[in-house]
């Protein structure tokens, strides 16, 4: 079974390919050797042949036979391992070559022939026979066993070579599939454990020095992402739970009391009216809710274009001034770079845009001002919205982004908590970022949208 699953592993199997290249590379190399040897050898041969047989023509025939004949015991032994002098009728005159080799022509050029001897086994020479001017013929052989010797020495050395590199490559892969075997169980038991429910649990991984290593630390931070996600449901869900109770607890007894009191028919109206307002409260919420998971949720920009800031404010300031008026508090709109544009979704900025005034509506007291701005930085456009009301505390500004979360000054103040993480919501979908500073003289709040630079 292990070695089953050690021949499945990539590692391993790569190792086999690298393993089959390197052959083939070796093969290769070693032909090309064996083929330049014998080309060599060959050029050699006949360049011996041919100067020994011009040296050996232009002597007389008395001496030629004379060195024939001396020739086994002499130096040209050592380059002309045959020789043999021959009459027109291929009779032998000297030499030790006993008989005409088959095949072989006086051309004067070099050939390949196989030689018969009385006794023993056949053997290859490269012959050159000459006719000299008394119409004798000589004829020079040298042997192959040069070029054997080398050739064995050389397929010695391949063997040689090969049998350990082959060997030391087959263990590499086996001990690196091995190895890499045991990564990945310990990472199907890690799974196996994070499937059973431990959250917490991660895959092994050290300094990402590997593709393996970076694989795992990917998933690791796929699942510190997925256990964030699952805090954040659950700490939502727990805020829905606590949000949604106190006004569906206030529908229930109210009802109760009035059922129980026998009311008159005003009295019911009043009372049923303030229970439709506790639960629009609890549908707000509700649909609050539902919009920024949308939102969160949405890939697709088909409605994105370019949106002129100025317009989507001047659009916003006639929503929000009249209200603002009844409410005893001045909106304001202050010029910017005109023509500043933004990429996004006009109807979602609107949106964006009116949660930050309504929230600064809310908080803003008697007599102050919210004031809509823009302006470019760096390329950038940035959106800002600024009041004078009762501040947010530095430790709380990145808090009060979040669902559900109302500082000690909000109490007082009607809402869900939702209103500015749905701003981020619609933020984050355009790509920018939200922030928050004190306003200009060291109170209030002033919100900034900063939105990327336009491509």
């Amino acid at each position: 079974m292990f070695l089953t699953e050690l021949f499945r592993t990539a590692t391993f199997r790569i190792t086999l390919m690298a393993l089959a290249a390197m052959a083939g590379v070796m093969l290769m190399q070693f032909g090309l050797v064996y083929a330049q040897m014998e080309a060599v050898e060959s050029r050699r041969s006949t360049e011996l042949l041919e100067g020994e047989a011009s040296l050996l023509a232009q002597m007389s025939p008395e001496h030629l036979e004379y060195v024939i004949r001396r020739r086994a015991t002499g130096d040209l032994r050592l380059i002309i391992s045959s020789a043999g002098l021959f009459d027109a009728g291929h009779a032998l005159i000297a030499g030790d070559l006993h008989t005409w080799p088959r095949g072989l022509v006086a051309d004067a050029k070099p050939q390949n022939i196989e030689i018969y001897p009385e006794e023993g086994a056949p053997y290859p020479l490269r012959l050159l026979a000459v006719t000299l001017p008394d119409r004798t013929i000589l004829v020079l052989g040298r042997s192959f066993h040069l070029l054997a010797e080398q050739k064995l020495m050389l397929r010695h050395t391949m063997l040689v070579a090969a049998m350990p590199t082959f060997l030391f490559a087959l263990f590499l892969g086996i001990a690196l599939s091995h190895r890499a075997l045991s990564r990945v169980k310990d990472m199907h038991e890690a799974i196996d454990r994070i499937m059973a429910g431990d959250i917490h649990e991660r895959l092994p991984a050290a300094r990402e020095r590997d593709d393996v290593e970076r694989l795992a630390g990917s998933v690791n931070r796929m699942l510190d992402r997925l256990e964030r996600l699952m805090d954040g449901m659950r700490e939502v869900g727990n805020d829905i739970a606590h949000d949604l109770r106190t006004p569906l607890s206030r529908v229930r007894a109210r009802l109760e009391r009035a059922g129980a009191a026998g009311l008159d028919a005003d009295a019911l109206n009043a009372t049923i009216g303030r229970a439709v307002d506790d639960l629009d409260q609890c549908l707000g919420i509700i649909t609050a809710l539902l919009r920024i998971a949308e939102l969160e949720n949405s890939r697709r920009k088909a409605g994105f274009g370019h949106v002129v800031l100025s317009d989507l404010i001047a659009d916003v300031f006639d929503l929000y001034e009249p209200i603002a008026e009844t409410e005893g508090k001045r909106l304001l709109a202050q010029p910017g770079p005109p023509g500043l544009q933004v990429w996004g979704d006009r109807h979602l900025l609107i949106e964006l845009l009116a949660n930050l005034v309504d929230n600064a509506i809310k908080f803003t007291p008697e007599g102050g001002s919210i004031t809509l701005g823009m302006r470019e930085r760096a390329g950038e456009a940035v959106l800002m919205v600024t009041d004078n009301g009762v501040g947010i505390a530095p430790d709380e500004r990145q808090a009060v982004l979040s669902r559900f979360y109302r500082s000690d000054k909000s109490r007082h103040v009607s809402g869900s908590g939702l209103g500015l993480s749905l701003v981020c919501a619609i933020a984050h979908l355009h790509e920018a970022d939200v922030s928050i500073e004190s306003g200009p003289d060291g109170t209030g709040t002033c919100f900034y949208i900063t939105f990327p630079v336009q491509q």
